[in-house]
């Protein structure tokens, strides 16, 4: 996708317009850029999973009720608030296993979701691994508020 090359390309401008760096600079400089290589190769993975999810579950949607193609009713049945997709994870994983179109696509939709969560986790290890304190406090706080809201969240 050529994005890699933009955050080398990004790194060697930031490097170059700093002035020449010290040895252990340049290591630092390393680290963080494989760093940063890591975080944008697990969103842009986690995404096009969550993408490939969707789309397969939508086809098996279609291919096992063929009605969804011939029948606005029914299209419209499948597109309405409060159609019939899992809401707990169970649900998923067993609609998963059944192969049922509507909980694949669900499966996408929770990898998406996740994937800037696993993001900010991998931050902290990121963070932990340059000895920045600071950045790993903040970032741990920022994980505990993301997963506090996935509890105290609420489902209509």
């Amino acid at each position: 996708m050529g994005l890699g090359a933009d955050v080398v390309e990004r790194g060697a401008w930031v490097t170059a317009s700093q002035g020449p760096l010290s040895p252990a600079g340049d290591e630092t400089e390393e680290r963080v850029r494989r760093v940063e290589l890591l975080i944008s190769n697990l969103l842009r993975i986690g995404v096009s999973v969550s993408l490939v999810f969707m789309i397969v579950g939508t086809i098996v949607s279609f291919i096992r009720h063929l009605e969804y193609l011939s029948s606005a009713a029914e299209l419209q049945r499948l597109t309405q608030p409060g159609a019939a997709f899992p809401h707990t994870l169970p649900e998923v994983v067993a609609g998963v296993r059944d192969l049922r179109g509507r909980a694949i696509v669900t499966l996408g939709l929770l990898l998406l979701i996740a994937t800037p969560v696993v993001r900010v986790a991998v931050s902290i290890f990121a963070f932990i691994h340059q000895r920045d304190r600071i950045f790993t406090l903040v970032t741990i706080v920022v994980l505990c508020l993301l997963l506090l809201s996935f509890v105290l969240g609420k489902v209509e």
